[in-house]
C-alpha cells in the first residue's frame, strides 16, 4: 500500500529544491552583477581620479600659462608700443621731409621785422613763382597780339586808292593775318586756362601744406609729443589736430588692440576753480550723452579718465579718413551722387538720436564734425553742444540756454531770436543738414558764406535768410533742391523735424 504522506511531501520537497536552486542561481547572477558593478564603480572611481588628476594638472598648466602671460604681458606690451613708436617716428620724419620738399615747390612762412614788431608772411615757392611768371608772359603776349590786331584794322581802314586786284590781295592778306592773330589768341587762352587749373591745384596743395605745417608746429609744441602711455593702456602716437582747449592724438589701445583717437582736454592753469569746474562739468555732460550712443553713423566714445589736475582725456573711435571739412577744401563741389549718400548717412545718425527714449539735438552739425572711416562711412561726432530733450518738453521744443554758442552759418533763424529765450527741437539739426547738403552741391554756404561769425551776428544774416536761392551751375536735381528747401524752411513751425524729413524720397534708396 502506497504511503500517501510520502507522495504528498515529495512534490513539496521538489518544489523547495527547485526554488532554492532558482534562488541560488539568481543570487549567483546578482553577485556576478554586483561584482561587475563594483568593477565598473572601481573603474569609474579610477577614471574620476584620473580626471581629477588631469584637471589639477590642467589647472596647474593654466595657472602657469596665466602666470607666464602676466609675466610676458609687460614685455609684449612694450614690444607692441616700441613697434608703434618706431612706425610713428618714421611717419613724423616722413611728414617733415615732405613739408620741406613741398615748401620748395609751394612756399614757406617768412618773418618780417618792422622795428620791434615781428610778423609772419607767406612767401610763394618756385612752382607758384614760375606759374605766375608764365601767366604774366602770356598776358604780355596776349596784349602784344591784340595791339597788332588793332594796328591791322587801323591800316585796313586807312588804305588809300588801289586797283581792284591790289585791293582784293590786300584784303586777303589782312584776313589771313587776322586769322593768325585770332589763332594765336585762342592758343594763349588755352594755355592760360591750363596754367590757371595748375595754379588752382597748387593753391589746394598750398592750403594742405599750411595745415600740415600748423599741425607739425602744434605737435612740436605739445607736452604729449614724447609717445606717452596714458592710463597704462593708451599709447599716444602722432598729433591729428589741435583746437581751442584740446589736442587730438592718434593712439593705440594696448588692451583691446585697436587704434583710437585720444582727445586731451587742457584746463588753463590760470583759470579760476569755478571756470575749471564748469569746463569739467561740461565735458562730463558730453561724455554722459555720448557714451550711450551706439550707431554705425556716430563716432563711438570708449573711455574717459583724468591725467592730472588740469588735464583729462576722452578716448574715441578712430576714423582714418578725412573729415568733411577737409574733403570740401580739396573738392569744394561734390558730385550729387556723393553728396546724396553722405547726407543720407548723416540723417540715419540723426534718426537714431531722435528714436531714443531721451531724444538728442546735436546742435553743432558742420563739415568738421562729420568724419569718414577707411571705408568711407560717414560718422557724426562732437556732442559738446548737444541737448537732451526731456520727457516733459512740449511740441514747441525746449529752451535754448546756450545762445551764442555754435557755428552760425549752420544754425537756423530761431537760434538768433533775442527778444525771448528761443525754443528749439530737432528742427535745428534739419536746418544744419540742409546747409551741409547745399554746401556739398554748390561749393558754398547758402547764407553768409563770405562773412565772419561776428558779421553774421551784427548784420542779422540768418534772421534775414527767408528764402534759399540756387546758382544755375552746377546742375543739381530738382529732388535735391526740394529737400534743401524743406530743410531751410524759415518758419520753425513749418519746418519738418528729423523723423518726418527722413521719409523724403531723396533720403531713401530702393532697387529700380
Amino acid at each position: 500500500m502506497v504511503n500517501l504522506r510520502t507522495l504528498s511531501t515529495r512534490p513539496k520537497e521538489q518544489f523547495w529544491t527547485d526554488q532554492r536552486t532558482s534562488l541560488e542561481e539568481e543570487v549567483t547572477s546578482l553577485r556576478a552583477k554586483v561584482a561587475a558593478l563594483e568593477e565598473d564603480l572601481r573603474k569609474c572611481r579610477q577614471e574620476v581620479s584620473d580626471y581629477q588628476n588631469l584637471c589639477r594638472q590642467l589647472e596647474k598648466e593654466l595657472k602657469d600659462i596665466k602666470d607666464y602671460d602676466q609675466q610676458m604681458k609687460p614685455k609684449r606690451t612694450k614690444m607692441i608700443s616700441d613697434l608703434l613708436i618706431a612706425v610713428s617716428k618714421a611717419e613724423r620724419q616722413e611728414a617733415r621731409m615732405k613739408v620741406r620738399q613741398d615748401s620748395l615747390r609751394l612756399g614757406n612762412v617768412g618773418v618780417i621785422r618792422a622795428g620791434t614788431v615781428i610778423s609772419e608772411t607767406w612767401e610763394d615757392g618756385q612752382a607758384l613763382k614760375d606759374l605766375n611768371a608764365h601767366l604774366r608772359q602770356l598776358l604780355e603776349a596776349k596784349e602784344a597780339v591784340e595791339r597788332q590786331r588793332k594796328q591791322l584794322k587801323k591800316r585796313q581802314s586807312d588804305k588809300g586808292d588801289a586797283s581792284d586786284a591790289e585791293s582784293s590781295a590786300q584784303e586777303e592778306d589782312v584776313l589771313i593775318q587776322d586769322e593768325i592773330y585770332k589763332s594765336r589768341l585762342a592758343s594763349i587762352k588755352r594755355e592760360e586756362e591750363s596754367l590757371l587749373r595748375e595754379r588752382d591745384r597748387c593753391e589746394l596743395d598750398k592750403g594742405r601744406l599750411i595745415r600740415e605745417m600748423k599741425r607739425i608746429r602744434d605737435e612740436d609744441g605739445s607736452r604729449f609729443n614724447n609717445f606717452q602711455i596714458l592710463n597704462n593702456r593708451y599709447a599716444l602716437l602722432n598729433l591729428l589736430g589741435k583746437g581751442g582747449f584740446s589736442e587730438v592724438y592718434k593712439g593705440y589701445d594696448l588692451v583691446e588692440h585697436r587704434y583710437v583717437a585720444c582727445k586731451l582736454h587742457g584746463l588753463n592753469a590760470q583759470w579760476s576753480e569755478d571756470k575749471k569746474q564748469s569746463y569739467i562739468r561740461h565735458a562730463i555732460r558730453e561724455y554722459n550723452i555720448h557714451k550711450t550712443l551706439v550707431h554705425h553713423h556716430i563716432v563711438r566714445l570708449w573711455d574717459i579718465f583724468e591725467i592730472d589736475q588740469n588735464t583729462f582725456c576722452t578716448v574715441l573711435e578712430y576714423c582714418s579718413g578725412k573729415d568733411l571739412d577737409a574733403v570740401l577744401k580739396a573738392t569744394p563741389v561734390l558730385p550729387e551722387k556723393e553728396a546724396r549718400i553722405i547726407i543720407v548717412q548723416i540723417f540715419q545718425g540723426l534718426v537714431y538720436l531722435n528714436k531714443r527714449a531721451q531724444k538728442i539735438i546735436h546742435y553743432d552739425l558742420k563739415p568738421g564734425n562729420v568724419l569718414f572711416d577707411e571705408l568711407g562711412v560717414a560718422k557724426v561726432t562732437d556732442f559738446g553742444l548737444s541737448k537732451i530733450v526731456e520727457d516733459d518738453v512740449g511740441s514747441q521744443g525746449m529752451e535754448l540756454t546756450s545762445q551764442g554758442a555754435g557755428t552760425y552759418w549752420y544754425l537756423p533763424p530761431e537760434c538768433f531770436e533775442l527778444s525771448r529765450t528761443p525754443l528749439i527741437s530737432s528742427k535745428v539739426d534739419v536746418w544744419s543738414a540742409g546747409v551741409l547738403l547745399y554746401q556739398m552741391l554748390f561749393g558754398k554756404r547758402p547764407f553768409g558764406h563770405d562773412q565772419t561769425q561776428e558779421r553774421i551776428l551784427r548784420e542779422d544774416t540768418i534772421i534775414k535768410a527767408r528764402k534759399v536761392e540756387f546758382p544755375s551751375r552746377p546742375t543739381v536735381s530738382n529732388e535735391a533742391k526740394d529737400l534743401i528747401r524743406r530743410c531751410l524752411t524759415y518758419n520753425q513751425a513749418e519746418r519738418p523735424d528729423v523723423l518726418t524729413i527722413a521719409q523724403d524720397p531723396y533720403l531713401t534708396y530702393s532697387k529700380k
